[in-house]
């Protein structure tokens, strides 16, 4: 019976994560957007600034101190998405050997007899 507590805690960690998972998720794929938005908006100040050429205008960008907090951001969310995603792995894994050695037992069981 103890096993089956287990088994029900795992679910309901499942559960619990999978909300988490997503809003972590969301907000990385909303940065890595974002990202693409923000280098655009740095490159049209780089050219208001005067910065002639493409080339210069896109390295002022990368270099801009908001877009490296971004990637900073992005890091972060990449991180807590990665993280949570392993952990209800790692529980839906558990479940899998749960179900394995609980399918051995049935056929020892039947094999010995012990079913009868």
């Amino acid at each position: 019976m103890s096993d089956l507590l287990d088994i029900e805690k795992t679910l309901q960690f499942i559960r619990d994560k999978a909300d988490e998972y997503a809003v972590a998720k969301s907000q990385m794929e909303y940065l890595k957007e974002y990202r693409k938005t923000k280098k655009s908006q740095l490159i049209i100040e780089a050219e208001r600034s005067g910065v002639k050429t493409v080339q210069s205008r896109e390295a002022f960008a990368y270099a801009h101190k908001d877009y490296i907090e971004l990637l900073d951001g992005l890091k972060v969310a990449m991180h807590d998405a990665e993280k949570l995603r392993l952990m209800i792995k790692a529980a839906e894994l558990r479940i899998d050997v749960w179900r394995s050695q609980n399918a051995n037992t049935r056929m020892e069981r039947t094999a010995y007899g012990a079913n009868h």
